[in-house]
């Protein structure tokens, strides 16, 4: 059945965390994550089943990196002392445990990084169940990243990493997952499934454990707007077959230290969510239902909306339609997308244009 909603790929992945300036210019010096989509200050006032049901003031920003790939959501609470995980995360813990990061050559990245100080790797390339090269790293706020063999890259810019490919998210069970991955989210293709113990993940918390993996990806190319820049991605599902895996965020509000959601960029929200009503994955929050019918959502110098939704273990999965993006600050110059064919990529020569939102590290306070 032809869903009359588009899914054009991995917006962002949200990383919660305790000084944002900090932080940020960490990602642009290991990932490059330093093209400034938005920024804002705000109050989270719709978020309330995830933040103690009141509203939470919080610094956030998106930033992206031009080579291609999902983007960072940088979040840190503005007026609450942002509470860290209190046990150290294991694989297969519930939520997302790493985010996947794109490389044209894994083996190169490895060494590039290994010459970094602040960099902390976790153990050596091997090879993954889909038979590609990859390895992990910790950043210095206890987040891990695996780096994964993909090679498509949007503007050349001279490195050898991209932005998030996808993640790696801890379930109890992958059947009961696949619905909402595979129906909803559209990764129809199992790039691969095994069980057992593997190599690739030893270096790990508890990774020398027995496993069920699956790799999954999309048949087709994404369309939308921004589905060239964001490419191709990949949703891991992992299962631990020898202990019971924790949530990662028991006893936390969103926000908190760690990757908070994996988000998804979305055309017709409102045939989505007719189809996560009829899947059994009702939104939890609806930005929509706030505003006259037609109304954005004010992001700061972006405008959209925005919806959750919770896979079977309460993995936190956003669903954001942009309606409005800067292209140039400085001459108040933004894009308005609702007056565009909603299944065609953004021309190169417009999306290149984001390139005057960079940010220079030394600029972040």
């Amino acid at each position: 059945m032809k869903e009359n909603y588009i899914i054009s790929g991995i917006q962002q992945i949200g990383i919660g965390v305790e000084n944002f300036a900090e932080a940020w210019r960490y990602y642009i010096d290991v990932f490059n994550m330093n093209i400034r989509i938005l920024e804002d200050d705000k109050v989270a006032e719709l978020m309330l089943p995830y933040t103690g049901g009141k509203p939470q003031k919080r610094r956030a920003c998106i930033a992206l990196n031009l080579q291609g790939g999902g983007g960072f959501e940088i979040w840190q609470y503005s007026e609450r002392k942002p509470k860290p995980i209190d046990f150290e995360i294991q694989v297969g813990d519930l939520g997302v445990f790493a985010a996947k990061i794109k490389s044209r050559n894994v083996d190169k990245t490895y060494k590039e990084l290994s010459k970094k100080q602040n960099v902390k790797l976790l153990g050596k390339p091997e090879t993954s169940i889909d038979g590609h090269k990859t390895f992990f790293l910790k950043d210095p706020y206890g987040n891990i990243f695996q780096i994964v063999h993909e090679q498509t890259v949007y503007k050349d810019e001279g490195r050898l990493t991209g932005g998030i490919a996808g993640a790696m998210i801890g379930v109890t069970d992958i059947e009961k997952a696949m619905p909402i991955y595979r129906d909803i989210l559209g990764y129809d293709v199992i790039e691969a499934d095994k069980t057992g113990i593997f190599d690739d993940l030893k270096a790990l918390p508890s990774g020398d454990g027995r496993y069920r993996r699956r790799i999954l990806t999309h048949s087709k190319p994404r369309k939308g707007s921004f589905s060239e820049l964001f490419g191709k991605s990949f949703i891991e599902l992992v299962q631990p077959l020898e202990r019971a895996p924790r949530k990662i965020y028991e006893g936390r509000y969103w926000g908190d230290p760690g990757f908070i959601q994996i988000c998804f960029d979305v055309r017709n929200t409102d045939a989505l969510r007719k189809k996560c009503e009829e899947m059994g994955h009702p939104f939890t929050v609806d930005s929509s239902q706030s505003f006259k019918e037609g109304e954005s959502f004010d992001m700061g110098e972006a405008a959209g909306q925005f919806a959750y939704i919770e896979d079977p273990d309460g993995t936190l999965i956003e669903l954001v339609e942009a309606h409005k993006i800067p292209l140039m600050k400085k001459l108040n110059l933004s894009l308005n997308l609702r007056n565009r064919n909603p299944e065609k990529p953004l021309p190169r020569w417009m999306l290149g244009m984001l390139r005057f939102l960079k940010v220079k590290p030394e600029t972040l306070k």
